[in-house]
């Protein structure tokens, strides 16, 4: 196995999770610009029979379209069942474009900290349309590369996202660790390439996964082959 010269990241609900703005009261503020009243305790039901219907393209091509239609649906599903629901789903979709909407993990300044000692170089991979670097700068995160799959055009789990990123980097797949939340994009999309990969466990909802962690601070040691 090749010594271990990088770790790359996923960002949202591994080093980030979405502030109120992009949730239910979010969402309700949101919904009064547009002459809509929703209901926030709707929101978690409405948001899980989105994921149902949700689909990914399939050439997995970045798609704006797909998450304004999935946002849309949870404003019907809280109640905003007209014609604004689709403009509003836009401007609430547009919010995660938004640095400021987001906030870090508790974990997360020590852990990087902490590879920054161990030497090793640090890249952000991310399903998003914000500019990770400018993300990475606004949260005071030091990292060597990212890249957002708006501005990539692919989103993991295909394998040339994860590879743009390794050239930035510098280094070769299999001297690499990908860390994420989601096991088929982050793990199953790393391992593709080539690349060792955790899964980040927060919810615990993956007990049974391995390798898992449940929290940065245990990154370093599962970092070891």
């Amino acid at each position: 196995m090749a010594p271990l010269k990088a770790v790359l990241f996923d960002v949202d609900f591994t080093l980030a999770r979405p502030g109120p703005e992009l949730g239910p009261e979010g969402y309700v503020r949101a919904g009064a610009r547009y002459g809509l009243t929703l209901d926030p305790d709707r929101y978690e039901a409405a948001r899980d029979a989105a994921l149902v219907d949700l689909r990914r393209h399939p050439e997995f091509v970045h798609d704006d379209e797909i998450w304004f239609r999935f946002t849309e649906r949870i404003v019907r599903g809280m109640g905003g069942d007209a014609d604004s629901a689709y403009a509003c789903g836009v401007e609430i979709t547009r919010g995660w474009e938004r640095h400021e909407n987001f906030e870090l993990y508790d974990d997360v300044a020590d852990a990087l900290a902490a590879l920054r000692a161990a030497r090793l170089r640090i890249g952000l991979v991310s399903n998003s349309a914000r500019d990770v670097r400018e993300f990475a700068r606004h949260h005071g995160l030091d990292v060597d590369a990212g890249i957002s799959s708006f501005h990539h055009g692919r989103t993991k789990p295909h394998a040339s996202i994860f590879r743009a990123v390794l050239d930035l980097l510098g280094v070769e797949p299999g001297e690499a660790v990908m860390v994420g939340d989601m096991i088929a994009d982050d793990v199953e999309g790393a391992r593709a390439v080539g690349m060792r990969a955790i899964l980040l466990d927060r919810r615990k909802i993956h007990p049974g996964f391995e390798p898992r962690i449940e929290t940065l601070g245990d990154l370093l040691p599962a970092l070891d082959p």
